[in-house]
C-alpha cells in the first residue's frame, strides 16, 4: 500500500479522498490555493502545502508546484479527484517519470478514451452501440454531408471535451458553419485542442451511466447504472441509482458492454461508461469518464461498496475484492448537488460567507461537503458546496427521505439550490419518473423562470 497520498484537488472530493485514505491507514497531503487556506481538506490532511494564488491555472493546474509538493512531502501517489488534472494524460506521464503513482488509468488509456472520436472507434470494434457519427471533421463540407445523410439535428463536440463544454446542437444547414466554428474555438480555449466531430443528436434522451472497477490483473466488474437525466446545460443536478426506467435485460446488456469496453483497453481503476437511452428503449455509447465522478455516492449507497477505497487499492496493485456475482444492488438512492447558486437568477454563482450551517441526518442520509459555519466560498472555482444523498428501499421512500432532508438542511448567508431541489422532488413529473434530459428546461418554463 502507498506510504503517503497527495490529493491534487479541493472541496468535497478532496475531503472524501482524505477520509478514504485515513481508513486505509495512509497519511495524506493536501494542496491548496491562497483562497482555500481555511478549507476543510487542509485541516483534515496529515500535511498541507500552499501551491499558488487563487486562479486555478496558478494553483490546482500548476503541475510543477504540485510535483514539488509531492517531492517535499514524500508522497508516492497522487489522487486527482475529478476535474482539474484528473483527465490530463500529460500529468500522468509526469507522475510516471517521477516514480509517483497516479491513482487512475494510464496516460495511454486516458488518451484513447479522452479523445471522443477514438473512443467511438473502440466501442464499435467491441460491439458496443454508438450513435451515427463522424471522425474528426476536416471541413464544414464534411459536416454538412454528414448532416444531410442522417438528418438534423446533429451535435458537434470537441474530441477532447467534457463537462458540457465545447458542444453545439445544429438544427439546420444555415447555422452549421457558425456553430462549428464556435465549437472549434471553444475546444481550443477549454482543452487546447480544436478538433471536433459530429453525431446524430438524440432529442431529450435519458442519460444513463454504468460504473466499472478494474484491476491490473484483468478483473473487471460493473456496479450497476445511474440515471443522470436531471441536468441543465449538460451539467447534472440530480442523480439516481438504479435507473427507474431500465429493465433487467437492458441493465445486464449495458453492464456487459461497459465491462467489455474496459477489458478491450486494459482499463485500470474506476471509470464510467455513459450511454444515451432514446424513447424507443435503444441505447448508445456516448463517452467514457476515466476518473471518479461526482455522483459516485449513489452507487455506493445501493452497493455498499466504497469506490474510492477500491480505486486506491487497485492503484496500489491489489486485486479487486469482488467478482460480478458479489455485486448486489439494494434499494434506491438519489443525490442532489447543493450549489452556491441562485436558480431564480439564471443560476448565478453566489460566493460568500456561510453564516449558519446545519446538515441533515438520520437513517439512509449522507452528506458529502467541505463547508462549515464561517467558511468563505471563494468565487474562483466550481459552485458545488456539497452533495446530499438519500437511500430508501424504494424510489418513493428515497424521494420522501430526500424531501425531509432538504427541509432540514440549513445554509444561511448565501443563496443555494436547496429550495430549488425541494421544488423538484415534489414535482409530479419527477415523482412519476417519466422525464428526460429536457426536464429542467421544461420545469423552468412551467415555473416562469425562462
Amino acid at each position: 500500500m502507498f506510504k503517503k497520498v497527495l490529493v491534487a484537488n479541493r472541496g468535497e472530493i478532496a475531503v472524501r479522498v482524505i477520509r478514504a485514505c485515513r481508513e486505509l491507514g495512509i497519511p495524506t497531503v493536501a494542496i491548496y490555493s491562497e483562497a482555500d487556506a481555511e478549507s476543510l481538506h487542509v485541516r483534515l490532511a496529515t500535511d498541507a502545502y500552499c501551491i499558488g494564488p487563487n486562479e486555478p491555472a496558478k494553483s490546482y493546474l500548476n503541475i510543477p508546484a504540485i510535483m514539488s509538493a509531492a517531492a517535499v512531502s514524500g508522497a508516492d501517489a497522487i489522487h486527482p479527484g475529478y476535474g482539474f488534472l484528473s483527465e490530463r494524460p500529460d500529468f500522468v506521464d509526469i507522475c510516471d517519470k517521477h516514480n509517483i503513482k497516479f491513482i487512475g488509468p494510464s496516460g495511454d488509456t486516458m488518451r484513447l478514451m479522452g479523445d471522443k472520436s477514438n473512443a467511438r472507434k473502440t466501442m464499435i470494434e467491441n460491439n458496443v452501440p454508438v450513435t451515427p457519427g463522424t471522425e474528426i471533421l476536416g471541413s464544414i463540407k464534411e459536416c454538412l454531408d454528414f448532416a444531410n445523410k442522417v438528418g438534423y439535428p446533429i451535435i458537434i463536440k470537441a474530441t477532447a471535451g467534457g463537462g458540457g463544454k465545447a458542444m453545439r446542437v445544429v438544427r439546420n444547414a444555415e447555422e452549421l458553419p457558425e456553430l462549428m466554428n464556435i465549437c472549434q474555438q471553444e475546444a481550443e480555449n477549454y482543452f487546447g485542442n480544436p478538433d471536433v466531430y459530429a453525431e446524430k443528436f438524440l432529442e431529450n434522451p435519458r442519460h444513463i451511466e454504468v460504473q466499472i472497477i478494474s484491476d491490473k490483473y484483468g478483473n473487471v466488474v460493473h456496479v450497476g447504472e445511474r440515471d443522470c437525466s436531471i441536468q441543465r446545460r449538460h451539467q447534472k443536478l440530480i442523480e439516481e441509482a438504479p435507473s427507474f426506467v431500465i429493465d433487467e435485460k437492458t441493465r445486464k446488456a449495458m453492464g456487459e458492454a461497459a465491462v467489455r469496453a474496459a477489458k478491450a483497453i486494459n482499463y485500470e481503476g474506476v471509470g464510467t461508461c455513459e450511454f444515451l437511452l432514446d424513447k424507443d428503449g435503444k441505447w448508445y455509447f456516448m463517452e467514457m469518464n476515466t476518473r471518479i465522478q461526482v455522483e459516485h455516492c449513489v452507487t455506493e449507497m445501493i452497493s455498499r461498496i466504497d469506490l474510492v477505497r477500491q480505486q486506491i487499492r487497485v492503484a496500489a496493485g491489489e486485486e479487486l475484492e469482488y467478482t460480478q456475482k458479489d455485486i448486489k444492488l439494494v434499494g434506491h438512492a438519489i443525490e442532489c448537488r447543493i450549489n452556491a447558486e441562485n436558480p431564480d437568477k439564471n443560476f448565478i454563482p453566489c460566493p460568500g460567507k456561510i453564516e449558519g450551517y446545519a446538515a441533515p441526518g438520520g437513517f439512509g442520509i449522507r452528506v458529502d461537503s467541505h463547508v462549515y459555519p464561517g467558511y468563505k466560498i471563494p468565487p474562483y472555482y466550481d459552485s458545488l458546496i456539497g452533495k446530499l444523498i438519500c437511500w430508501g428501499q424504494t424510489r418513493t421512500q428515497a424521494r420522501r427521505r430526500m424531501y425531509q432532508a432538504l427541509k432540514e438542511y440549513v445554509i444561511t448567508g448565501i443563496e443555494t439550490t436547496i429550495p430549488f431541489h425541494l421544488e423538484i422532488v415534489e414535482d409530479e413529473v419527477f415523482k412519476s419518473g417519466n422525464f428526460n434530459t429536457g426536464y429542467i428546461e421544461d420545469y423552468l418554463k412551467r415555473t416562469n423562470r425562462i
